[in-house]
């Protein structure tokens, strides 16, 4: 009893958390305060490059005096994908920043249910969604003419997007959804080498095609490769396609040639490859257990031969249906580099899991809004050119270390920040709860759009 009472008498230690939560009051605010203040950044580029002009010039025009231009439709979904939203109902919590709005003179914010209707409507005829193509093909154009003079080299693949819509399709990973075709532009690096070279300007997108899941990447490939290399601006040089197996075609080689593009594709180790490859004598040691062997091969189809650089390695374990004792990775390409400087090229193909990530996560594409296959064409596309207005920033206004960071780091450290908007007699001054260093970069970006308005 004693030892209880000496319990009950101990005083209680303090704890960690206070007791009392939210000690302060919480009130509605009429003041002209900004939630998201960074995001006039990806606006004031879209203006300094022109993009809302192209777009009303290129999309079709309202269908009566009192609809809205394209531009209205298009900058807010712009603005949303960049400030982190996903579906079309995110468009309200950017309709709720009233003092961004008249900031950015956005006069009439459209509501979700509107852009569905858009949406629908810019893509059932297709006008709409080849009008946002030739918007893309004019940033791209923009971003080129403003980078250094360089070789470029295109990296292609497709994506799954999984969807429950009653409009999707199975795909070959057993789930039904959207597989887009996709076409990266970036820096050729010197050399084959891994340098810092092309960091100014990784992954822009000069195509995209939106197909249904049952689609096969390799479809239609002639046709996206010569869309992909008419984007390239005048006085730059497309130099290299990189792609998977899904583009080991004839017309693919035969096409890279017309065009007088080097090309290093992933070869599919079809029955006449494994006999080209049985003729390889010389094996050379690689890296690890790896060896590297080449030799010449051609297509039924093909108008000229081309070499096949070989990686091999050893099974494990032997396999029962194939006796052959190595593993093959077989790569098709028309240069003359040494068989290793081949496949390190190659292996820089690997950056094309990034962008693509970057665009479904980071610009919400893992997610299609709308029940029908065209209005979702359309909002993908949107999300191409929310990306490469992105890549535009980092490029054209952004410090030479941000290029790097991806549009998640981007918003959590720039986009979101608290403003305050002061309307003064002749000008608009925008005060911000940030560091100086922050400061420095908006400040620095915007003498940087200015310029390209000036040019």
């Amino acid at each position: 009893m004693k030892e209880c009472a000496a319990l009950i008498d101990k005083p209680e230690q303090p704890s960690f958390f206070p007791e009392e939560v939210f000690e302060f009051e919480i009130e509605q605010s009429d003041e002209p305060l900004i939630a998201r203040s960074g995001l006039v950044l990806p606006h004031q580029m879209a203006k300094a490059l022109g993009l809302p002009r192209k777009i009303d010039s290129e999309l079709p025009a309202p269908g009566s005096p009192r609809g809205k231009a394209a531009s209205a439709f298009v900058m807010p979904i712009l603005l949303m994908l960049h400030g982190g939203g996903k579906t079309l109902e995110d468009l309200r919590e950017l309709r709720a920043e009233v003092s961004l709005q008249k900031l950015l003179k956005i006069k009439d914010f459209p509501a979700s249910c509107t852009v569905g209707d858009w949406l629908r409507r810019m893509g059932k005829d297709g006008r709409g969604l080849d009008g946002l193509g030739r918007v893309n093909r004019y940033l791209v154009h923009k971003v080129l003419e403003n980078d250094d003079p360089g070789d470029y080299v295109l990296d292609v693949d497709a994506t799954i997007i999984e969807s429950e819509k009653e409009a999707a399709q199975w795909t070959y990973q057993k789930v039904k959804g959207y597989q887009p075709l996709l076409g990266f532009l970036h820096r050729q690096r010197d050399g084959h080498s891994k340098t810092e070279d092309g960091a100014k300007l990784p992954g822009l997108i000069v195509a995209d095609e939106f197909r249904d899941g049952n689609v096969p990447a390799g479809a239609k490939a002639v046709a996206f490769l010569k869309r992909c290399a008419d984007m390239i601006a005048a006085g730059k040089k497309l130099s290299g396609v990189r792609a998977d197996s899904a583009w080991y075609q004839a017309e693919v080689f035969n096409c890279c040639r017309e065009l007088k593009v080097g090309f290093t594709i992933c070869a599919d180790l079809d029955v006449a490859v494994r006999e080209a490859i049985r003729t390889i004598k010389e094996w050379k040691p690689y890296r690890g257990d790896r060896q590297i062997g080449e030799t010449v091969h051609t297509m039924r189809d093909t108008k000229e031969a081309f070499r096949l650089v070989v990686l091999r390695w050893p099974k494990e374990q032997p396999d029962l249906f194939d006796q052959d004792p190595y593993f093959y990775h077989a790569l098709a390409t028309d240069g003359d580099e040494a068989a290793g400087e081949v496949v390190a090229f190659y292996d820089q193909r690997g950056e094309i899991e990034n962008w693509i990530k970057e665009l479904k996560e980071g610009f919400g594409m893992d997610w299609m809004p709308c029940g029908e296959t065209y209005a979702n064409a359309v909002y993908f596309r949107l999300a191409v050119i929310a990306y490469n207005l992105f890549v535009a920033m980092k490029a054209l206004s952004l410090p030479k270390g941000w290029r790097h960071h991806r549009i998640a780091t981007v918003r959590w450290r720039l986009y979101e920040m608290a403003g305050h908007v002061f309307w003064e007699s002749r000008r608009v001054r925008l005060a911000l709860a940030t560091t100086m260093d922050k400061l420095r970069i908006l400040l620095q970006a915007g003498r940087r759009v200015q310029a390209l308005v000036a040019t």
